[in-house]
C-alpha cells in the first residue's frame, strides 16, 4: 500500500486530564509531505467555557492562562479546526498524527467535535487515517533501537517515551514545552530522525495506519514483531494473526508458544484463554482501526531479538495461517465473549459512544445550524433536532451566544448546568477541591512563572465562582 503524501499533525492542550468533561484550550496542527515538509500549519486558542474548571497544574503545565481572556469561544476554535482539517483532506486523504492521541488528543477532539454538533469521526472516515507515533516507539524501542537515542528513567534500566525525553536524547529543541504547534514540530524532528536511516519503516507504519492497511499487511507470509513498552519495561513477541471479530477486534497468537500444542487443548480451554488474554497467555488482542506496534520479521535486523530462531518462528507462522479451523476456533470465542459494559451515563459528555449516530435527518440539521447564523432560525432547528443529545449541545450554544433571546426553558436548563458544574462534585472534578489543590501550590517555593500562572488560575476561578454565588 502506498504511503501517503499528506500529514497531519496535531496536539491539544487543556483544562485537565479527564476525557469526558476537560476541554481542549489550544490545538495545533501542521501539514507536511512524505518528506516531511511543512506545507501549513494552524494554531488556534479559546477561552474555557462557561462550566468549565481549569485543574492548576494543567495550566502550570501548558501556560496558557493568556486564554482566560480569549474572545475567541470554543466553538468558534472546533469549527475552524474542522473547516481546516477539511480544506486539507478535500484533494487527498490524510494520516492525522500524534503523540499518544488515540489514548487522549483524538478522544478529545472526537468528543468536542461532538459538543459542537460537528462529525466526530473527522480523521478516520472519507479514506483518512490515523497513526500515533508513541505505539510506533514502542515498536522502534523493541526492535530497532539504533534508530534513536531511546533514554533511560531516571538512570535505568527502565527506559522513558516522553516526547520530551526523546527529543532531548536525540538533540532535538524542544522550543516551547507543552505548545501545541511545537509538540507537532517536535513530532516531525523525531520522525525526520528515523526517515534518515529507515524509511521504509516508517512508510510501513503509515500504511497500516487505516484498517485496511492492517488487514493487508497481517497477511502477508511469515510474522510480526509485537513490540510493547510496559511500565517502562521493553517487551518482544513474535506474533501472526489467528481470529478476528468484526469490525475491528484482531488475535494474534504469540509464536514463542509451540502451535501444536495449544491447538490439542479443548475447546473451552482456548476459550478460557482467548476471552481474557494476557501478558502471559499466547493470545494478544487489538483493535485494527488504531495503530498496533507491529513490523514485519523482514525488517527486525537484530536476529536475537527473540529467544527463538527465526526459522522456527517462520515455520510456527505458517502452521497458524493454514489451520483454518483453529482460527475459526478463535474467532467464534472472541464472537461469543459477553460484554458486561454499562450503557448507563448521567451526562451527555459520556454519551459519545454510549447513544449511537445521529440520524441523516438531525444530521442535516447541524449542518444548517452551522450554516445559518440567526437566533431564531437556531432555535427552531434545535428544536426539530430528535437526538436528545445533540439537542441539549445545541441549546447550550444557543445560550451562549444570544442569551437574550435563548426560551425560557433552555435557560433554565443551561444554568442549571453551570451550577451543578461549578458547585457540586462530579466526574468532572471540584471546584472546591481545585481551590483547594490551588492553595497548597501556591504555598510551595514556585519559581516566579508558577507562582504567576497559579495566582491567575486562581483569580480566574474565584472570578467564575462569583457569578454563580
Amino acid at each position: 500500500m502506498k504511503p501517503s503524501n499528506n500529514l497531519i499533525f496535531y496536539d491539544t492542550e487543556t483544562t485537565g486530564l479527564i476525557k469526558d468533561f476537560a476541554q481542549i484550550l489550544q490545538c495545533g496542527s501542521i501539514q507536511a509531505n512524505r518528506n516531511l515538509e511543512i506545507q501549513d500549519e494552524q494554531n488556534l486558542g479559546c477561552a474555557p467555557l462557561p462550566w468549565a474548571i481549569p485543574h492548576p497544574m494543567a495550566m502550570v503545565t501548558n501556560k496558557k492562562t493568556h486564554l482566560f481572556n480569549s474572545n475567541v469561544s470554543h466553538y468558534e476554535m472546533m469549527r475552524d479546526l474542522n473547516r481546516q482539517w477539511r480544506q486539507w483532506t478535500i484533494d487527498e486523504p490524510g494520516v492525522f498524527i500524534t503523540y499518544n492521541g488515540m489514548a487522549y488528543d483524538e478522544e478529545l477532539i472526537r468528543r468536542q467535535f461532538y459538543w459542537n454538533l460537528f462529525e466526530s469521526y473527522l480523521t478516520n472516515t472519507n479514506g483518512n487515517s490515523r497513526l500515533d507515533l508513541l505505539l510506533m516507539m514502542n515498536n522502534i524501542a523493541a526492535f530497532s533501537p539504533d534508530l534513536l537515542n531511546i533514554p533511560l528513567y531516571e538512570g535505568g534500566p527502565a527506559i522513558s517515551l516522553k516526547q520530551a525525553d526523546l527529543a532531548e536524547a536525540n538533540g532535538i529543541e524542544i522550543g516551547d514545552a507543552h505548545d501545541a504547534i511545537a509538540d507537532c514540530k517536535l513530532m516531525i524532528s523525531l520522525l525526520e530522525k528515523i526517515n534518515k536511516k529507515k524509511p521504509e519503516l516508517i512508510d510501513f507504519f503509515l500504511s497500516i495506519s487505516s484498517k485496511a492497511g492492517v488487514q493487508e499487511a497481517v497477511q502477508q507470509p511469515g510474522f510480526l514483531g509485537l513490540g510493547e513498552v510496559f511500565r517502562r519495561e521493553v517487551f518482544r513477541y513474535p506474533v501472526v494473526p489467528c481470529g478476528s471479530k468484526a469490525p475491528n477486534d484482531l488475535m494474534f497468537f504469540d509464536l514463542s508458544f509451540e502451535p501444536e500444542e495449544v491447538f490439542d487443548l479443548d475447546t473451552q480451554e482456548i476459550y478460557s484463554m482467548v476471552q481474557k488474554p494476557g501478558k502471559s497467555g499466547p493470545f494478544k488482542k487489538y483493535g485494527i482501526n488504531k495503530t498496533i506496534p507491529i513490523c514485519p520479521s523482514s525488517m527486525i535486523d537484530d536476529k536475537n531479538s527473540f529467544d527463538i530462531d527465526f526459522a522456527i518462528l517462520e515455520n510456527r507462522a505458517k502452521q497458524v495461517r493454514d489451520n483454518i479451523d483453529f482460527q475459526s476456533l478463535v474467532s467464534q470465542a472472541m464472537a461469543d465473549k459477553i460484554n458486561n459494559w454499562n450503557n448507563e451515563y448521567d451526562h451527555i459528555e459520556q454519551m459519545i459512544y454510549a447513544g449511537g449516530f445521529p440520524s441523516k435527518e438531525d444530521k442535516d440539521l447541524m449542518t444548517d445550524f452551522h450554516r445559518i447564523d440567526s437566533a431564531e432560525e437556531r432555535i427552531k432547528i434545535c428544536r426539530n433536532i430528535t437526538d436528545e443529545r445533540h439537542r441539549l449541545f445545541a441549546e447550550r450554544l444557543i445560550c451562549q451566544f444570544y442569551p437574550q433571546a435563548a426560551p425560557e426553558d433552555m435557560m433554565s436548563r443551561y444554568q442549571s448546568l453551570i451550577t451543578q458544574r461549578l458547585n457540586e462534585d462530579g466526574p468532572w472534578g471540584s471546584m472546591t477541591k481545585v481551590m483547594g489543590e490551588l492553595e497548597k501550590l501556591l504555598a510551595n517555593d514556585n519559581s516566579s512563572e508558577t507562582q504567576t500562572i497559579l495566582e491567575e488560575t486562581q483569580n480566574f476561578l474565584v472570578q467564575r465562582a462569583n457569578l454563580i454565588t
